[in-house]
């Protein structure tokens, strides 16, 4: 069976935790921060886990895992 290839674009967005989880962040992140309020760019900083329905499509695109 050959090496599986990580997806590289997934690994930089989404990693996977200890217990198996996959996390990501949210999107808009950077444009027009300092307008947006404390509040709403704490918001963005936080890490949620993906939908379920991704989770199969998510695994084959980071086979391994890939932690940071």
């Amino acid at each position: 069976m050959p090496k599986l290839k990580t997806h590289k674009g997934a690994a930089a967005r989404f990693h996977v935790t200890g217990s198996g989880k996959i996390m990501r962040v949210k999107g808009p992140k950077s444009h027009l921060r300092r307008n947006k309020s404390k509040r709403c760019r704490a918001q963005f900083d936080a890490k949620l886990e993906i939908n379920p329905s991704f989770r199969v499509s998510m695994q084959k695109l980071i086979p391994y895992g890939v932690t940071r």
